[in-house]
């Protein structure tokens, strides 16, 4: 179980005819009681938000949510005034048949930009869609299945939150995501549920940060969609006293979170679009955590590497000039670049290594790509894939 393991949630997954395909693509997660409880979201920094994020940023403002329902075929971006009425229109609907408050219905899409939503079908299809919500690992499923695109496997996670008085509360998590992958944040979706009692404000600090560290250090291929959008809901029915900022609770919730965001972000590098090959690009010894993140993104980000990485090819000039044109303070002369743990640059120039037996390391599944700058004490790491002829195939045409 997934989003349906944290008590007091329950989901459901339905094919709506969306998808020329005919496979499952309209996706809701609820409370059982169909009562508002504490919720919180981010969002995509795309400058071109998409109708359902402007619409669920709006329901959010109270930071309270019932329901969250998810379209996936059609990303309802740039479709103006007429897709935000469309976007509003799935809340109405679903708002109708759980008997709720518009407002407390929170909306994703995911898919190709441009396009109306065929609202008739979706509208259709969403009492059946309610009827369906059930608690249990088959409605957890259901719903996964139902929010992905081009992804091949579904993405869920789970965690375990130590929040007071003996009390022991759930964190799990559903998520979507192959292609236009990139920091601030992944492209993607995702909704989370915890059993935690825990007020919205610190709800919203523990999903930002937790965000932060994971789907916002993914990239795949540099691109930011419209569409971003994280969002958790908490039902309090673990029965913990409600979680305020700071202190032991708070914390281990946002421990938590991170667990569950980190564990999906990694499913998405390994799902990414054509990849055969999932990358660690780890940059140490950095002057701030900033400039580790700065050099790691442009590390990650680099079509050259990673075609090389597709290759595996320890190509480490490659990786030496990302670093110097990151905007990343440091000595060239002092650089240290690994992969897999042999070292092939030192002190800036090329290193004696087991060539042979680094060869046979390149051919696996994962690559770690450590770089130390030798310039102070800060750390990153992004997680990235190769660069592949299937990803070219999948995204020469509208996809």
């Amino acid at each position: 179980m997934s989003v349906t393991a944290a008590a007091g949630f329950e989901a459901a997954g339905v094919a709506a005819g969306i998808k020329p395909s005919g496979d499952p693509d309209l996706a809701l997660v609820a409370t059982a009681g169909r009562r508002p409880v504490a919720a919180a979201g981010v969002f995509t920094s795309n400058l071109c938000q998409a109708a359902p994020v402007q619409v669920s940023r709006r329901h959010l403002r109270d930071g309270r949510a019932v329901a969250v329902v998810l379209s996936s075929g059609n990303a309802n971006a740039a479709t103006g005034a007429p897709g935000r009425a469309d976007a509003l229109g799935m809340c109405e609907r679903t708002a109708s048949e759980l008997g709720c408050a518009t407002e407390d219905v929170l909306v994703c899409s995911t898919g190709l930009i441009g396009y109306r939503l065929p609202m008739p079908a979706v509208e259709a299809a969403i009492p059946t869609l309610v009827a369906g919500l059930r608690g249990g690992e088959e409605a957890s499923a259901a719903a996964a299945e139902a929010m992905l695109t081009t992804d091949t496997v579904r993405k869920e996670a789970v965690a375990a939150a130590a929040v007071g008085d003996g009390i022991e509360a759930t964190v799990g998590g559903v998520a979507k995501g192959a292609a236009m992958l990139a920091p601030s944040m992944a492209t993607m979706l995702a909704v989370l549920t915890t059993d935690a009692a825990v007020e919205s404000r610190a709800l919203h600090a523990a999903l930002e940060r937790a965000v932060d560290v994971s789907f916002n250090q993914l990239s795949v291929d540099g691109c930011t969609s419209t569409n971003d959008t994280v969002l958790v809901l908490a039902s309090g029915a673990a029965g913990n006293r409600p979680i305020g900022f700071g202190g032991p609770a708070f914390h281990s919730l946002g421990e938590a979170l991170t667990s569950v965001c980190s564990s999906l972000a990694e499913q998405m590098a390994a799902d990414a679009e054509g990849a055969t090959k999932l990358a660690r690009i780890v940059v140490r010894g950095a002057r701030s955590v900033d400039d580790a993140r700065r050099a790691a993104r442009a590390v990650a980000r680099s079509q050259l590497v990673q075609c090389s990485l597709y290759g595996g090819d320890p190509y480490w000039g490659r990786v030496l000039s990302e670093l110097g044109a990151s905007g990343a303070r440091f000595d060239p002369e002092a650089v240290e670049i690994a992969y897999n743990g042999v070292v092939v640059c030192r002190d800036g120039v090329a290193a004696d290594h087991d060539a042979e037996g680094l060869a046979g390391s390149m051919e696996g599944r994962e690559i770690e790509v450590r770089c130390d700058l030798r310039a102070g004490g800060s750390e990153a790491t992004v997680l990235t894939t190769d660069l592949t002829h299937a990803y070219i195939d999948e995204n020469r045409r509208t996809s």
